[in-house]
């Protein structure tokens, strides 16, 4: 069982889910705080267990502020699920110009990310706390998907930087990088709307981020399925009526039918994802 589902399980299985971590000092402090009925245990336990912290390395944070800043991003922040924070690079220069960039070595076209200011930033942020993970966005990293959203989206605390102009210095991918992700088998002027993605995949998935926890749990491509057709109201328009299952009431029928839809979309549209069963 899941966290998700813990967080959402009967009360019996949530009660085991407390004697298996008794041991642990969070959960003993907060469950005596949870004695108040204004704080809802699993509210307590959500914000203790699901906190994220997401440090983002870019030479241009612009690109990414309105993102981080509206809806659930956002939502999740307010609720303080999770913290996600912005560092110009450029801050963590010593040259007047604020240079992050220089040639490469070999004559190659373009100009190539500089160690030591990508250096001096995650040093300062590890420093303060301990990273699960310092991820690279490269194209030639592993391709994101929502797998790794789901696992990501444990973690507590993850350094993303950016990639820009023709890359990094390859030793910082030797020496400081623990992740490099793609989103896709194209390139990007930078790595910050690869950021923007990963980013937004992962907070959503933190339980409380979404108002409704099992929404997040039947998008597509979780268990390797695209999502089944949604429909609201009104029931007929203009003679488009929506399947007479889904107003029938009868959940086990219904979710049969999507469940159906989910497998027949998938063979039709993305028979990839059928591949890896």
């Amino acid at each position: 069982m899941n966290f998700y589902e813990l967080l959402t399980a009967p009360t019996h299985a949530f009660h085991s889910f407390l004697i298996f971590y008794r041991e642990s000092q969070i959960i003993e402090t907060h469950f005596t705080m949870s004695q108040n009925k204004d704080v809802p245990l699993r509210e307590v336990l959500t914000l203790q267990l699901f906190f994220m912290r997401i440090d983002i390395l870019t030479v241009l944070p612009e690109m990414i502020e309105g993102m981080i800043n509206c809806s659930i991003v956002k939502r999740a922040q307010d609720k303080g699920l999770a913290e996600i924070h912005l560092h110009n690079l450029r801050d963590y220069t010593t040259n007047k110009w604020r240079r992050v960039d220089d040639y490469p070595f070999g004559g190659e076209a373009g100009m190539v990310m500089q160690i030591e200011p990508i250096d001096r930033a995650i040093s300062a942020l590890k420093s303060e706390r301990e990273y699960d993970e310092v991820i690279y966005t490269s194209p030639d990293g592993e391709t994101f998907n929502q797998p790794m959203a789901n696992s990501m989206s444990l973690l507590n605390n993850m350094i993303i930087l950016c990639g820009h102009y023709k890359g990094v210095d390859y030793r910082i991918r030797e020496h400081l990088i623990t992740r490099e992700i793609s989103v896709g088998d194209y390139v990007l002027t930078g790595g910050e709307l690869a950021a923007a993605i990963i980013t937004d995949a992962v907070v959503r998935l933190i339980p409380g981020a979404i108002g409704d926890e099992q929404s997040a749990l039947s998008d597509s491509f979780q268990d390797n399925l695209l999502a089944p057709p949604v429909y609201t109201r009104p029931a007929d328009y203009n003679g488009w009526k929506v399947p007479d299952v889904l107003l029938s009431g009868h959940q086990r029928k219904i979710d049969e039918w999507r469940l159906q839809q989910a497998q027949e979309r998938t063979a039709r549209l993305r028979p990839d994802l059928l591949k890896g069963e």
